[in-house]
């Protein structure tokens, strides 16, 4: 666990204090990994990562946020952040009735190029900015553009009946297991039948495809900390590198490799431009 960096314009743990709609703090992490245990702020938070992978994890699922993605945490949602690799992070804070069509819900979403820079910019304004003038307009418009910023398919889910969030914990502690469908519900006392129909009514997707799903997360974590592919591979249970390339170029539509230079390359665009790249599991 890590020590932070943090601007000398106002603490995180300030920002409720602050009479302002937008609060914008960065940190750097100086150590490859941190952790910042359970906590939640009555203000809605916006995670940038302008470097390095950061894991968010509530009680409804685990986002992943890659370089130029950011997680969106609304406000009093109890959560944990976790980083991956050395990292560098934007954190927006915004009033509850600072801007309407933010997001109701914890998700990922990609970061545009205008987006970021407005990020960056209003990083440095005073915390006590005029309300009134060049920096409220800058704010209101990175509002707008968060506003309309589309959701990356970086989420685990996790289920809520009781026997299916046994079987997630035990999947996310031995993630490497190979046992069959049938074997992982007579862990948990269920039929196959029973899991699996469970599992698509509260997560909408089976069994391989959020496995799949979770191995996915699990790599780029691994990944972002500058482990080979071929480690990674045998880390999460795979014979060899080509079974785990082929995994993730059927889940994400693209090799690990090329994902994430194309994740530090691109900032995205918004709901007007074309496509955004995004994790599509297909069954």
């Amino acid at each position: 666990m890590s020590t932070f960096q943090v601007n000398d314009f106002v603490h995180e743990t300030e920002v409720d204090s602050v009479p302002r709609p937008v609060t914008v703090t960065i940190s750097t992490s100086v150590s490859r990994d941190w952790e910042k245990a359970r906590h939640q702020h009555r203000q809605g938070q916006l995670l940038y990562s302008v470097r390095g992978l950061l894991k968010c994890e509530t009680e409804e699922g685990v986002w992943i946020v890659p370089p130029e993605c950011a997680v969106w945490i609304p406000g009093n949602l109890p959560h944990s952040v976790r980083g991956s690799g050395e990292t560098e992070c934007c954190c927006l804070f915004v009033e509850p009735d600072a801007a309407s069509g933010l997001p109701e819900s914890c998700c990922t979403i990609a970061v545009s190029t205008l987006l970021r820079e407005l990020l960056l910019r209003v990083a440095g304004f005073a915390p006590l900015y005029p309300l009134y003038g060049p920096e409220a307009r800058l704010i209101a418009t990175l509002l707008d553009e968060l506003a309309v910023a589309p959701v990356e398919d970086l989420h685990l889910p996790i289920p809520n009946h009781p026997r299916l969030r046994r079987l997630a914990e035990m999947l996310l502690a031995n993630p490497t297991d190979k046992m069959s469908i049938r074997d992982w519900a007579s862990r948990i006392d269920m039929s196959e039948r029973s899991m699996s129909r469970l599992l698509f009514q509260e997560l909408g997707m089976s069994f391989g495809r959020w496995r799949r799903q979770l191995h996915v997360i699990l790599a780029l974590q691994r990944l972002a900390r500058g482990e080979s592919v071929q480690s990674v591979a045998l880390e999460l249970g795979y014979e060899n590198a080509s079974g785990f390339v082929t995994m993730f170029r059927k889940t994400v539509g693209k090799p690990p490799a090329r994902y994430l230079a194309d994740r530090s390359a691109y900032a995205g665009t918004d709901r007007d431009g074309r496509s955004v790249p995004t994790i599509t599991v297909s069954e």
